[in-house]
């Protein structure tokens, strides 16, 4: 069958109902209520018995103090708040007009008033409900309790023990979900009422506010439910008042859908004790009667003193079994971390370690995914679905640092299509800054679920009555609903583990990011001395190496005639060197004067720049040589025009160079607005457009892209092609102050193409253009 439907309209009207404040109590028993303040009754049921002695018909109006004087004081000396709920004080035996009549005295406080209860004591004797009585059977509980192996016997226990002391005909230990529905989990009965065993009821048979009042007000005894309501009378003054608060009244009437519900189940007595863990309501005794019953106090009273202790060691049992989950968990939360310091990147850590990883979560499947990149781990949706939950996650309830769900495709409805690997997901933010996130998965797991009734059915409204009169459904017929699209929950210590783990993460990052600060801040001192050291050395250089290549020269030129041929060679030797010296030492200048030198971005055209460079390029090499250009439209920049005409330099130099041995050189110039970049090894630019220079020379091995931008890096043997390695470097550096990035492609033998990216032209206040205005349409191919 499918899932249960959400509650229909008329149903939550129950939710509404104030059960609480109905105005009426059980009859068998009274009830006054007095101001603290004056001790005046200001409120009594309408069965309140006349006392001998009194000359009122009504206790209304009268002194509390006069009217019960023995019991006064011993209220006053209560000093019971709202929060104590209702206190048995003592057993009491009254004077009334029609006999002497024995009552069980309960106070509780409402607002400004002190409530009295007084209970008529059952015909049967209390003997057998005694403590002297009860104890061996409390005795051997609460040895049971100690070896019961599980929660199922614990349950099963106190299900029998409380049969045992009230003699109801069945007796049920029903559990909440998370979702309020409850489940018969333990049962006892002599045969007269069917079994619920393992059914399941809905959240609607006990609405929100009458679980409130469970909570509230530990056990509830309704000993016939054919019984006419007791109005409560209520002093002139309390006229336009809401009728009294009994939430804590052992007395109070209940809700006619609460008493027709019960005889649709064919009960009519009923007593429920709530079990409270850690001060929350786990789940119900609820005990029932085909006949009329009434359960003495002390039976009670028993009743709750078996249910407190067994909610004690249904927690100790509940956490034991929670602490040990958390120490295994725990122990492979140690191993990832320790996995995780060991590697550069710590997410290596994690994807190295599958077994670990799915452990952490119980899960199926993983995955960790970044913005640029997926990892699947196990059994998991497919890559793109993986990116999908990963986008939903990013714009809607990835604000959490946690995410949990055991039926995804409840609140991601594309999750239905792939319930067999993620049904359940449990999400972890491990970044503050970008949406990053390690995602477990759990595969559906279908099962079938025995309901009492059809949930869907759970009441109806009266036609007579109109939509605020509800009948409950009279059915209570096994009904099986078959659950799909759910996984099995995350429990609260897989859900701790994961959230300790990404605390973890984010402390190894925020580590990271001060070690990397620190190094920052020492590689930009450490920079500083260098560029210091290397402008020092390389500006004192310059003279020496001029003087050598000078001295030189004017020794060749005068004395040359009188050495030999190999004193000769041993001056151009010197002359060569120390040329190729100074320039080493002009280049590293040029260098260290990148990192030193302010920029001056000015807006200009770019064309007019390059055809300058290409010219000046050319006047260096020889007519033999046949190079083709093809310059495209480059459009403008903002960049400094004497930096950024190194970095041309630079390139078309190489371009030049690398083509030497090609009889006819191509090298081309051209420009890839954002939009068009996609394909590019680097991958997207932003908004940067994209500058290349293309030349079919040598070309370079791809395995070592990553030194070419490098300081002295060299790709060829010096004898064959000139250069000093600082070239590719002066351009990076100058590409990167610029706000850009610079990478390269090629392959050996079929050339090279060097890419840069420059910020996009800003509106500047009054731009001062130096470069001459060209407008290229198409592209121009020169010789």
């Amino acid at each position: 069958m499918s899932a249960t439907a959400s509650p229909a309209p008329e149903l939550t009207a129950c939710d509404r109902e104030p059960i609480h404040r109905l105005g009426t109590l059980q009859p068998h028993g009274f009830l006054v209520a007095y101001r603290l303040a004056d001790r005046r009754i200001v409120q009594a049921s309408a069965n309140a018995p006349r006392l001998i002695g009194s000359s009122m018909t009504t206790p209304l109006g009268q002194d509390v103090a006069e009217l019960f004087p023995d019991l006064h004081e011993r209220v006053a000396a209560q000093a019971i708040s709202e929060r104590d709920g209702a206190q048995y004080l003592r057993t009491v035996t009254l004077a009334t007009i029609d006999g002497s009549q024995a009552y069980d005295l309960a106070v509780h406080r409402s607002g400004d008033l002190v409530v009295l209860e007084f209970e008529a004591v059952a015909s049967r004797s209390a003997s057998e409900h005694s403590l002297d009585a009860l104890y061996p059977r409390l005795s051997r509980f609460v040895e049971g309790l100690h070896e019961a192996g599980s929660v199922e016997e614990l349950c099963q226990l106190l299900a029998i023990d409380i049969r045992h002391v009230t003699d109801f005909d069945r007796t049920l230990v029903y559990r909440f979900d998370r979702d309020w529905h409850g489940t018969v989990v333990a049962e006892d009965g002599n045969g007269v009422l069917p079994s619920y065993l393992d059914l399941r009821f809905p959240a609607t048979d006990i609405p929100a506010q009458a679980r409130e009042l469970y909570r509230r007000n530990r056990l509830r005894i309704i000993p016939d439910a054919a019984y006419i309501p007791v109005p409560i009378l209520r002093g002139p003054e309390f006229g336009g008042d809401e009728p009294l608060d009994l939430s804590q009244s052992i007395l109070r009437s209940v809700s006619p859908v609460h008493v027709e519900y019960m005889r649709n189940m064919g009960t009519m007595a009923s007593m429920s004790v709530s079990i409270l863990v850690d001060g929350a309501l786990w789940g119900l005794i609820s005990c029932h009667n085909r006949e009329p019953r009434r359960v003495p106090l002390q039976a009670r009273n028993a009743c709750d003193f078996l249910t407190r202790i067994f909610a004690l060691q249904l927690a100790a049992k509940e956490r034991g079994a929670e602490a040990e989950q958390r120490l295994g968990l725990s122990a492979i939360q140690a191993r990832l971390l320790g996995y995780m310091a060991e590697e550069e990147n710590f997410l290596d850590g994690l994807l190295k370690h599958t077994d670990d990883v799915l452990a952490l979560a119980g899960a199926s499947g993983a995955a960790v995914i970044t913005a640029e990149r997926c990892r699947l781990l196990g059994a998991t949706p497919a890559e793109a679905e993986v990116r999908a939950i990963y986008q939903w996650l990013s714009s809607g309830p990835g604000g959490a640092d946690i995410f949990a769900t055991d039926a995804l495709g409840d609140v991601y409805p594309p999750a239905r299509s792939f319930p067999d690997r993620a049904s359940g997901l449990l999400a972890i933010s491990i970044s503050q800054k970008y949406a990053s996130y390690v995602l477990w998965f759990r595969p559906e797991v279908i099962r079938t679920v025995k309901w009492g009734g059809d949930p869907t059915k759970a009441a109806t409204p009266d036609p007579a009555g109109g939509p605020d009169r509800l009948h409950p459904r009279k059915s209570f017929e096994i009904w099986k609903e078959t659950l799909q699209g759910r996984a099995l929950p995350w429990s609260s210590a897989e859900t701790e583990a994961v959230k300790e783990l990404r605390a973890s993460v984010l402390g190894i990052v925020l580590r990271r990011a001060e070690e990397l600060a620190s190094l920052s801040e020492e590689l930009q001192r450490s920079n500083k001395e260098l560029e210091a050291f290397s402008y020092s050395v390389s500006h004192d250089l310059r003279a020496p190496f001029r003087h050598i290549v000078g001295y030189s020269e004017l020794l060749r030129s005068r004395e040359g005639a009188r050495l030999s041929e190999k004193g000769r060679h041993y001056i151009d030797t010197i002359i060569e060197a120390a040329f190729s010296a100074g320039t080493l030492v002009d280049n590293l200048l040029r260098f260290s004067q990148m990192g030193r030198n302010s920029l001056n971005p000015i807006l200009g055209a770019l064309n007019p720049m390059v055809e300058e460079v290409r010219r000046s390029t050319m006047r260096d090499v020889g007519p033999e040589r046949v190079i083709h250009w093809t310059i495209g439209p480059l459009g403008e920049v903002n960049a400094d025009p004497v930096m950024l005409r190194l970095v041309i330099e630079n390139l078309f130099s190489n371009a030049v160079k690398y083509t030497r041995k090609r009889d006819e050189a191509r090298i081309e110039v051209g420009r890839l607005d954002p939009g068009a970049t996609q394909t590019l090894p680097e991958g997207d630019a932003g908004d940067q457009p994209v500058f290349y220079v293309r030349d079919n020379g040598v070309g370079f091995d791809m395995a070592y892209v990553g030194k070419l931008f490098g300081v002295f890096q060299r790709l060829h043997r010096v004898e064959e092609f000139e250069g000093t390695g600082i070239g590719l470097a002066n351009v990076r550096r100058i590409v990167e102050r610029h706000g850009g990035r610079t990478w390269a492609e090629g392959a050996l033998g079929e050339g090279a193409t060097f890419y840069f990216t420059l910020p996009p032209p800003r509106a500047v206040a009054n731009p001062k253009t130096v470069w001459r205005s060209q407008s290229l349409s198409t592209p121009k191919e020169v010789r």
